[in-house]
């Protein structure tokens, strides 16, 4: 990582035309840059570094697998209304999860936003065993979604983001993901739902899950998307505001101060939009 000894840090930046920067992003001192990150107004790309090196994706990759997700559900006689019985492997997924037991049974919609919202393992394993079967089918099915999306860099190996030595996803690939993601209205709104309440079928055991985006209802122009952690991608989001007819989408990819730099090139990009 590198960080600022004193005053303020300034980073040579390039467009993903490699044109220079006009005016220098600047980080407070001492705040580490992000391995990778990118910085997006609309569609042009104003700030980027490291955007094409490798990275485990984290839960960033469930982004992925909502997708294949609702796509399946719009071919589902009851859509996201389905009921999704959870085997022992999902339920026994770690270390962040809903808390569902085998054999409970949940409505899928209600599943789907446990793995946007909360970031559930065990959700998002019974998901994966509801639309394809088994996790490898699950897993194709996501890297399909990649080969589509023109995420050239990005291969899944495992459907709920959990480090794996052939997984790799880049900062410009998950600015695609990001993009597909907004497309869909349902995963839009989960992805700037703060909390989530709901039952399981026979109403025995209920749940609530909280959104790990801290920007989300703090920053006012913030309106998602997707938080991640695990030890091999540090802490890492996609975070997406509007203001006024700009969207801005940033890209933070094992960032050690993840929501102070992300604040820093939200609001640098926003400043730069009202140009």
């Amino acid at each position: 990582m590198k960080t600022a000894s004193a005053g303020l840090a300034c980073l040579a930046l390039a467009t993903s035309a490699g044109q220079a920067i006009a005016q220098p992003l600047e980080l407070p001192p001492d705040l580490p840059w992000p391995a990778s990150f990118v910085v997006r107004i609309n569609d042009r790309t104003v700030a980027a570094h490291a955007e094409t090196t490798a990275r485990q994706p984290a839960s960033l990759a469930k982004l992925a697998g909502a997708i294949v997700v609702l796509e399946a559900a719009e071919r589902a006689p009851e859509g996201l209304a389905s009921a999704v019985r959870v085997s022992a492997w999902a339920a026994g997924a770690l270390p962040v999860r809903l808390g569902l037991r085998a054999a409970d049974t949940v409505r899928l919609r209600d599943l789907l936003a446990a793995s946007v919202i909360g970031s559930a393992n065990d959700a998002c394993r019974a998901l994966a065993e509801h639309v394809a079967g088994t996790e490898q089918a699950f897993v194709a099915a996501m890297n399909r979604l990649a080969v589509r999306l023109g995420m050239r860099d990005t291969y899944f190996a495992e459907p709920c983001g959990f480090d794996r030595p052939e997984q790799r996803t880049t900062a410009l690939d998950l600015l695609r993901l990001a993009d597909a993601a907004l497309a869909l209205p349902e995963l839009a709104r989960l992805a700037g739902t703060t909390a989530h309440g709901f039952e399981t079928l026979d109403g025995k055991r209920s749940f609530v899950i909280r959104n790990g985006n801290a920007l989300l209802g703090m920053h006012p122009n913030v309106i998602g998307l997707k938080t991640g952690y695990t030890r091999g991608a540090g802490p890492s989001a996609i975070v997406v505001a509007r203001e006024g007819l700009h969207t801005i989408t940033v890209v933070v990819l094992h960032a050690e101060q993840r929501w102070p730099v992300t604040t820093v090139l939200l609001d640098w990009a926003l400043e730069r939009a009202q140009r």
